[in-house]
């Protein structure tokens, strides 16, 4: 059987209405972290939307990046376990290698409107099949067992979660 190898990424987006812990953590402190680094590019403050400092002020697409700083020690929290994403026995599996952040939305004076995604990028897997929805896939570093067999993992494709890479 010819085995391709592809990475997934899942798009978690967090809003005000939130209520886990984890998410209300990195929502509150991401817009903290906005607010104060939004400073900088609206000094006279003319400006109160996001989508407004990125449509007049050069280099405001960097608000991403520098608000990020205030989400990666959560993102360390998870020990590069994908949150959300639990296999067809109800356990979180699937290993992220890298994490983008992003703010979706987001408004100087009205915290309500604050609105981010956090895209999580699949260590390499193993696609071995698609059943509809599910997908059956194996880690690549995955060591045979005294059968010559290697452990699997099925699991469905929700919402927000995606193939990111395949090769062929």
């Amino acid at each position: 059987m010819e085995k391709k190898i592809i990475s997934l990424c899942y798009r978690k987006i967090i809003t005000v209405s939130d209520e886990k812990p984890w998410e209300k953590l990195v929502f509150n402190d991401s817009y903290a972290e906005f607010k104060m680094q939004a400073q900088y590019y609206n000094p006279k403050n003319e400006y109160q939307r996001f989508s407004q400092l990125v449509q007049h002020v050069p280099g405001a697409q960097q608000l991403h990046f520098l608000t990020s700083a205030a989400v990666t020690p959560y993102i360390s929290q998870l020990n590069n376990i994908v949150p959300d994403i639990s296999n067809n026995l109800g356990k979180l599996f699937l290993k992220f290698k890298s994490f983008r952040f992003e703010i979706i939305n987001s408004d100087l004076k009205n915290m309500e409107k604050h609105c981010i995604a956090v895209s999580f990028f699949s260590e390499d897997l193993y696609f071995l099949n698609q059943f509809g929805s599910l997908l059956l896939t194996a880690k690549v570093d995955a060591l045979p067992d005294e059968n010559g067999g290697i452990a699997t993992e099925l699991f469905n494709l929700v919402p927000f979660l995606s193939i990111d890479n395949i090769k062929l």
